[in-house]
């Protein structure tokens, strides 16, 4: 496995470099200028120096590089520097945000937490429901229980985020009060009451990112338990006596669980990218949030970096899906 792991680093490298430089062209070929909000008294003397400053002077492939060197080579050591306080890459350039002036990547290492306490808890409270649902689904087809799964499921797939999120605000936080109907930031936790603070407040947008997921990694589950349960060895396994119980939930599951690993695996970039209207509709002030406002103000350094972020977790995870495969299928063989 080790020898695997190695080959698959090698190939994500290479894929990495080529998603970096689309997401560099595309952005590129963009419209809008980022100096558009400069008022016209400017003088043509200071839009020139601005545009300088900006690195707006160079030629693409030029800032391309140093882009690039920026995100492969500084930010990571600057990501050990936080980790083990060292002062390694200190002074060296980094990708700056047009739109703060700051280290794009310092603004998402302070979001970051926020947007994970949310993305996480709502993925991993997705995963828990949708995989005994899908289970219960197939094994009991065409019962009440299994279409109204399909019923919730097809709910979940076809209302989008900014539907749901303000439908739940208007029900629980300002009908009900139940909830609080925005996300506070500056609240920290401290003792036991603050925790609970932290979860009423957590509810509503967890909720909204967690049906996007339970309807599909459902639908998933059962159809490939569906297609397992048909299966000869199933009913083998049931015909030398086994109890249904390890027939299902041992023969059965293991095997159905290889196409939902991948589901599961690569589902959770695209609850990143649902979170970025979760977030402004909550005000959750998190790295979805950072995106939407770089994009509304042209900020193409931070739209690169956090584009370019959600392609690194998707090869991140995708190369955990694979590793995963040998794990819950000894036929699989990496070496």
């Amino acid at each position: 496995m080790f020898t695997f792991t190695l080959r698959r680093l090698g190939m994500a490298i290479p894929a990495l470099v080529f998603i970096s430089a689309v997401i560099f062209m595309l952005l590129e070929l963009a419209p809008g200028d980022p100096l558009a909000q400069v008022p016209l008294s400017v003088p043509p003397e200071v839009r020139a120096n601005m545009r300088e400053a900006l690195g707006l002077g160079e030629s693409a492939h030029v800032r391309y590089w140093k882009w690039l060197v920026q995100m492969f080579w500084v930010e990571p050591q600057v990501l050990c520097d936080h980790i083990f306080g060292s002062t390694f890459a200190e002074g060296k350039q980094r990708v700056i945000s047009w739109q703060t002036r700051s280290p794009v990547m310092d603004t998402v290492a302070q979001r970051l937490p926020q947007t994970l306490w949310v993305v996480g808890m709502a993925y991993v409270i997705g995963v828990l429901v949708a995989v005994p649902i899908g289970i219960y689904s197939a094994y009991r087809q065409y019962s009440l229980f299994d279409q109204a799964g399909t019923f919730v499921s097809m709910l979940g797939f076809s209302i989008p985020p900014f539907f749901v999120g303000p439908l739940l605000i208007m029900v629980f936080a300002v009908q009900l009060g139940w909830v609080p109907s925005v996300y506070d930031t500056t609240h920290t936790v401290h003792d036991w009451q603050s925790f609970l603070v932290q979860l009423r407040q957590m509810i509503l947008p967890v909720l909204v990112l967690s049906l996007q997921a339970m309807a599909q990694i459902s639908r998933y589950m059962r159809a490939s338990m569906l297609s397992v349960l048909h299966q000869d060895f199933i009913r083998t396994a049931r015909a030398k006596g086994l109890p249904e119980r390890k027939v299902v939930y041992v023969h059965a599951l293991r095997n159905s669980l290889i196409p939902v690993v991948t589901a599961i695996a690569l589902g959770l970039p695209s609850i990143f990218g649902g979170a970025i209207i979760t977030e402004v509709v909550f005000k959750v002030n998190g790295i979805g949030d950072q995106l939407l406002n770089a994009l509304l103000a042209n900020d193409l350094p931070s739209v690169q970096t956090l584009t370019f972020l959600i392609a690194v977790l998707i090869v991140m995870f995708n190369l955990i899906a694979d590793l995963l495969y040998g794990v819950l299928d000894p036929r699989i063989r990496y070496d």
